[in-house]
Parts: structure tokens; sequence; C-alpha cells
């Protein structure tokens, strides 16, 4: 294993220094290894709180700030924050609102949002309300699920449903464009290397050099099945259409499209797939309003992508172009 950290136990709180050190309008507790805006709580603003195990960045630490989040909690590597640890989160971004969670669908991170909820509510008289996010088409139930899993919708929810707490829409309106984003969005992801956990210090899987795993998590779990490597456009078709299948019609609304990069693939190969899904879109009649492509939603050093594609409607595609300003995402400032 190479990897640019000093020790396994001291990767998470190593990046939470460099976070810290890094952008000055951010503000990191060190102690429960949550990332918060530095202006704090905005008095009447709804709070958003996300996170999940580390290994994902930029999510979810990275998309704290100005258009998206107000706190982000940092679990060990591809293992969920504690409920002290959201519970800590909540009650920091609290400005009077309420605080809306956005879960991923992972059995841990669903049961201790549940659990600082509760936690929050008896101490700080805070109303907190969760939206879980499943928007993988790939498997029904895996190793970290009951139902489907959170993936690349996540980064899309956060980014709509910030822009409308920075417009002073109350808790249950963000609790409800939430869920409507969530119910609008599908993903199916790939892999084509295993990553490595620095406490394991060994591939979560191995692939021969023709193979590859269709249908991936984001934790480094095997996928819905592996299958040969052919021409990307092959690839595409594999990742799309179970999405394009699943997607809810909507009268011809059009779609945010993301391709993403499970952190290994470089742009010059995602930018390739976003030009098979594309012209997948266009002759399905499916047309594209907006795009989003990079490596957003990550899986340590993995090689590989997914597709998401959200049914949009003016709405949210209104919510979609408002400004953003984090270390992750940012537009329009």
């Amino acid at each position: 294993m190479k990897k640019l950290i000093n020790s396994p136990e001291q990767v998470v709180p190593d990046a939470l220094r460099g976070m810290a050190a890094a952008h000055p309008d951010l503000r990191v507790d060190h102690e429960n290894r949550v990332v918060l805006r530095a202006s704090g709580a905005v008095e009447g603003k709804v709070g958003l709180v996300s996170g999940g195990g580390s290994g994902h960045e930029p999510m979810h630490g990275g998309f704290v700030g100005h258009g998206m989040l107000d706190a982000a909690c940092a679990g060990e590597v591809f293992t969920s924050p504690t409920p002290d640890q959201m519970q800590a989160a909540t009650l920091a971004v609290s400005g009077g609102a309420g605080v809306l969670h956005i879960v991923k669908n992972y059995t841990g991170d669903v049961m201790n949002f549940e659990m600082a909820a509760e936690l929050a509510a008896a101490e700080g008289d805070v109303e907190v309300r969760s939206v879980v996010v499943d928007d993988d088409v790939a498997v029904q139930d895996s190793l970290y699920t009951a139902g489907r899993r959170g993936v690349g919708a996540t980064v899309l929810l956060e980014k709509i449903v910030g822009a409308a707490a920075e417009e002073r829409r109350d808790l249950a309106a963000c609790e409800e464009l939430a869920k409507k984003v969530n119910g609008n969005a599908r993903s199916m992801g790939m892999a084509l290397t295993s990553c490595v956990v620095p406490a394991a210090g060994v591939p979560t899987f191995e692939l021969g050099d023709d193979e590859f795993e269709l249908g991936i998590g984001i934790h480094g779990e095997p996928g819905r099945e592996r299958r040969r490597l052919g021409p990307l456009r092959e690839v595409a078709e594999q990742l799309v259409e179970p999405v394009l299948q699943d997607l809810p019609a909507a009268d011809g609304a059009p779609v945010v499209a993301f391709v993403n990069s499970m952190g290994g693939t470089p742009l010059i190969e995602l930018y390739g797939l976003y030009a098979e899904v594309a012209a997948i879109c266009e002759k399905a009649g499916v047309s594209i309003a907006r795009s989003l492509v990079g490596p957003y939603i990550t899986s340590l050093e993995m090689a590989g992508a997914s597709v998401t594609l959200l049914r949009a409607d003016d709405d949210l595609l209104s919510l979609w172009d408002a400004p953003v300003s984090t270390p992750g995402l940012r537009w329009g400032m």
C-alpha cells in the first residue's frame, strides 16, 4: 500500500486539519470531527447537516458553505459518524428554523442520525427532520444497506436544498424538496479497480485486467456483477440504460446529468463517458438541461465512474443555478 499518510489512525484528523488551514471560511470542530461554516448558525435559516464515512471527498465536508450544507460530520474511513458527532453538528447550526438531516441510505448512517435527532430535540429543543437518499438502481440490498444505497444524488440534493434554505424556505418545504429530488434521481456506478482502505492495507476486491465491476457502491463493495471490459460506448450503455428504465416519467421534463469519478478516473475519461451519456439520452428522447462532471463523491483511489440523472422542473433548475460557494462546488458568487 502506498498512500500519503502519517498513519491509518491519523488519516481523518490530518485531513480535517488541512481543511481548516486551507479554507478560512470553514471552521472545524476537531473534537467532534465536524466541518462547519465559520459564520456559524444563521438566524431564521434551516440548518442542513449531512455526513458519513470519510474517503468520499469532497463529499461531505467539501460541500459546507453558502448554498449547500451548514455542517458535515466525518466518520472514520467508510464508517458512519457517531450520534454524538451528529448531535454536536445539529446543535451548532440551529438558527431557530429547524435542522434537516440529509442521510445516505446506509444502515449505520440512518441509525446514528435518528439517535442524534432524538438527542438534539431533547437537549436543545431543536426540530429535526431527516431525508434518506436511496438513488442507486444497481442492487436492492447490499452489504451496507436495507434497500437501495444513497450515492450520486446526494450531491445534487445537497446543492438544490441548500439553495432553498438560503432563500429561507421553511423546514417542511426543504424536507419535501429533498424528497422530490431523491424521488426523481437514479444512479449506477462501475469500477475498473478496487480501492485500499488505509486500515486494511489491501484492496477490497480484485479484478482481472479485462474485467470491470458493474453496480458498485461507494465503499469499495462489489457490485451487481463482473463483466468483460469493452469500448466506452458499451460501458456507458450498461450504466445509463438501467437508470433510464428506472427514472420516473415526468412529461418530457429535462434532466441534470452528473458523471462522477470514483476517485482514480481522470477527466479525459469522464468527458468521454459524458459524450456517450449525452448520445444515449438524446437517442432516448431525454433532454439534458444541466451537467456536472468531475470527482464529487469518491471512493478513495478507486478507478471507475458513476452516472446520475435527475428529472428537473423549472424550480429545481433555478435552485441548481443559484450561487454556491464551497470548497468542492462553486459558481455564481
